[in-house]
């Protein structure tokens, strides 16, 4: 009887019996092979149960007649059985040998043409210290410097972060390299700001908008980072080439739109008596815009942004909120370039 038939049900089975290797011996042909070793032999049917034992090698034909079987000794069944695993371990290394050989060719092959692997173009960095340390890595050997920087990024809290960028700024500047800012103009007077623009000395100059985008800073063009949570306390590093050349673009394009406020300030006139802070709180008041949103999006608070708004109706002879918005489309004042 071979491991190929040894499982399967003949017309004397009363069950079919379940295969399994020499390793984990059935109780049936355990016990056969107990009361073998006991007698030293036993008649072929009563070894029918447990077709596994002559599978195996723990049962052989007797030599004077082969109706009787005898015990093969556990030692010399162990042996046979170890031997033969190990041929199948040395057949499969001999194996992994042969396909090494084989592919080395392929990979010298390989090698000439792969590229050397690069950095995610998308990775994620955790705690602001930690984001400080990237942003000083990545600045190292830095020319150019564009960031956006909105009001709450100056908030008394964030004086130890100001002072690390303003220490990476100057070596940057000190390098011959360039820095262009943009800044709400609620900031163009801010003492902050004013100290910050003071120290820096170099290539370096500041516009303001009524309204900026999230904080943005994007290093020679080829690096962003871009804030990646409300506290700022993820950010993205963005390599993305298509990414930052359209972070870039944005950048440029809101800075020919800015107003210069550093080295040489230029001040916007007034028209009509209407300042350009009240027109861009005139244009977010025809949007439906809260007072809150107003001073949100314009960086001051609402006390200031309901100074504004009142000077804006006292202006236009409104008298209440309907009627401003009204006046304000009538006035012609968002149409006018500042």
């Amino acid at each position: 009887m071979t491991g190929e038939t040894y499982g399967k049900r003949t017309p004397t089975d009363l069950a079919p019996h379940p295969a399994h290797g020499p390793e984990e011996l059935c109780s049936e042909g355990t016990e056969i092979y107990v009361r073998a070793l006991r007698e030293g032999r036993l008649r072929k049917a009563e070894a029918r149960s447990a077709p596994c034992l002559a599978a195996h090698g723990f049962l052989r034909p007797a030599l004077d007649d082969v109706e009787w079987l005898e015990p093969v000794p556990p030692a010399v069944a162990l042996h046979k059985l170890l031997r033969s695993s190990e041929d199948r371990v040395a057949d499969e290394r001999r194996r992994s040998e042969r396909l090494a050989e084989s592919f080395e060719p392929l990979l010298r092959v390989s090698a000439q043409y792969d590229t050397p692997p690069t950095d995610p173009l998308i990775t994620v960095h955790s705690e602001k210290d930690h984001i400080s340390t990237v942003l000083d890595r990545s600045m190292t050997h830095a020319t150019e410097v564009l960031a956006i920087q909105p009001h709450n990024s100056y908030a008394p809290s964030k004086a130890r972060f100001r002072e690390a960028a303003l220490r990476r700024d100057q070596e940057l500047l000190d390098r011959g390299g360039r820095i262009r800012a943009l800044y709400q103009h609620t900031l163009r007077h801010a003492p902050p700001i004013l100290a910050r623009y003071e120290q820096l000395r170099g290539d370096v100059q500041a516009r303001t908008l009524d309204e900026v985008t999230e904080r943005l800073i994007i290093i020679d063009r080829s690096i962003a980072f871009v804030p990646a949570n409300s506290d700022r306390s993820l950010a993205l590093e963005v390599r993305q080439p298509a990414l930052v050349t359209y972070l870039t673009t944005t950048f440029d394009r809101l800075w020919h739109l800015a107003t210069p406020m550093h080295p040489q300030a230029v001040q916007q006139p007034t028209l009509n008596g209407i300042t350009p802070r009240q027109r861009a709180i005139a244009a977010l008041l025809v949007e439906g815009h809260t007072d809150s949103d107003i001073a949100d999006r314009l960086g001051m608070n609402v006390r200031t942004a309901r100074v504004h708004i009142a000077k804006l109706a006292a202006t236009l002879g409104s008298e209440s909120r309907a009627q401003l918005g009204y006046l304000i489309g009538q006035s012609g004042i968002l149409d006018r370039e500042g």
